[in-house]
């Protein structure tokens, strides 16, 4: 959630009064409902898993794949 201060630096005090019954008419949903969806989105997170065993390996290939395809590209339109 964004803390109250977060928009007292970027308004005029005129704009200020504006800015502060917007923030206080925001609709919410009861907490009951924001407490069950934090707990079911947590339990549907799988989380970090561990990196793949030959990271660096499968990057590289990528990496000259695409370069290869880029000097493919580039020797077909020369």
């Amino acid at each position: 959630m964004t803390d109250a201060s977060d928009h007292d630096l970027e308004f005029e005090p005129d704009e200020q009064q504006w800015v502060d019954r917007l923030v206080d008419a925001r609709p919410l949903p009861p907490a009951g409902f924001r407490g069950s969806l934090g707990r079911h989105l947590a339990e549907r997170d799988p989380g970090y898993r561990p990196r793949p065993e030959r990271l660096r390996l499968i990057v590289a290939g990528y990496l000259g794949a695409g370069g290869l395809l880029i000097a493919l590209a580039a020797f077909g339109l020369s």
